[in-house]
């Protein structure tokens, strides 16, 4: 929910399509609160997430205060095999990370994100890897697992590009990234992000994408959920007229009840084994199908999370390991205080009231439980 970030990707559309040639690198790393240098990813968003240790140790610790977000499901053991979390501003959406990211115990993490600007570059139809070899965090580097190189010389021509302007752009992944570091001082990340495109382009690449990290996890030895997880970015609902986005009204309470419900309805529809049925009717609820690059539904996750979805698919049915998925929370910028750490140097990158709010979702991946 970036005022100068998700809102220019949502409400600037046709600016940024219009735009003549996509931003180089160097005008990119102008846009960040710390640039990109030496190989090492550094950080766009420097107001909503943490840059320092102080400030992501303050965020933890407030993250489990009351009241917490509601709750949609009983939460699986640590060590899950998947997750989808927020990518929202600390302060409103630091309770939801609490509440998913804990359970991500695996060394190895793909991180799925979205990629808002991706009309910027023009980009559609490919998964965007990253160039670098470690990503900055308050806590410390993160270093990028060697299983890159290893997915991307398994996946077939034309379905990846890696790309250091396209992830210097994109905030979806580094809070998540910051977090995970914080959990697990020896986590190594696979960061990708997922530009527009129609279904049967996405759910091709999920399932390539999916029998590529099984082949490597089985050279490697990875278990799946001790070894290797996979987490997406997505946020819910952005509601309110600067999202072009109002169908319950203009806002109030009446359109935040509406829409909240609506979004509860799409996380649990989720719920259970994972199937390439679910995975298409959240892409086609928020998506129009004769044009992905336009909304239905401003869920800003709708291509990350069902792409990922089916890559989890894939990558369970390889490795013998039945998933199915637990809605466990939702929450809004508005539902609850936000977490007091304006004093300590974080704040928001955009507003929060009942006429322009975003939602959180929190689901996990777990293998299927015994009947």
């Amino acid at each position: 929910m970036k005022k100068t970030f998700v809102a220019v990707a949502l409400a600037g559309a046709l600016a940024l399509a219009a735009q003549a040639a996509p931003p180089t690198l160097e005008e990119v790393r102008k846009e960040m609160a710390i640039p990109s240098a030496g190989g090492v990813r550094g950080q766009l968003d420097g107001v909503g997430f943490a840059t320092t240790a102080g400030q992501m140790r303050k965020v933890f610790e407030l993250s489990s205060s009351a009241p917490p977000p509601e709750r949609l499901g009983d939460a699986p053991p640590p060590g899950i095999a998947g997750a989808v979390c927020p990518h929202d501003d600390y302060l409103y959406a630091g309770r939801v990370y609490r509440g998913v990211l804990p359970l991500v115990t695996a060394k190895t993490v793909v991180v799925v994100g979205v990629f808002h600007r991706f009309r910027r570059f023009d980009a559609k139809d490919v998964l965007v890897f990253d160039t670098y070899r470690a990503w900055r965090a308050p806590d410390g580097e993160v270093p990028v697992s060697p299983l890159r190189e290893e997915v991307l010389a398994r996946l077939p021509k034309g379905d990846a590009v890696a790309d250091a302007a396209m992830h210097d752009s994109e905030h979806s992944v580094e809070p998540i990234v910051a977090w995970l570091k914080h959990l697990r001082k020896d986590v190594e990340i696979l960061p990708v992000i997922v530009p527009s495109m129609g279904w049967e382009r996405l759910s091709g690449l999920g399932e390539r994408l999916g029998a590529a990290l099984a082949e490597a996890a089985k050279a490697r030895g990875l278990v799946l959920g001790r070894d290797l997880a996979v987490v997406v970015s997505a946020d819910a609902i952005h509601y309110g007229s600067d999202f072009r986005h109002v169908p319950f009204g203009e806002g109030g309470v009446d359109a935040y009840v509406k829409a909240t419900a609506r979004d509860v309805s799409m996380l649990r529809a989720l719920g259970g084994p994972l199937e390439t049925a679910k995975a298409r009717a959240i892409h086609e609820t928020c998506v129009d199908p004769s044009s992905p690059a336009d909304y239905r539904v401003t869920w800003c996750g709708r291509f990350s999370i069902p792409l990922a979805l089916v890559a989890l698919s894939r990558l369970g049915r390889d490795l013998d390991v039945p998933l199915e998925a637990t809605p466990l929370a939702y929450a809004t910028s508005v539902g609850a205080p936000e977490l007091p750490v304006r004093g300590d140097g974080l704040g928001e990158t955009a507003p929060a009231n009942l006429y322009h709010f975003v939602g959180y979702p929190a689901l996990a991946v777990a293998p299927a439980r015994p009947e």
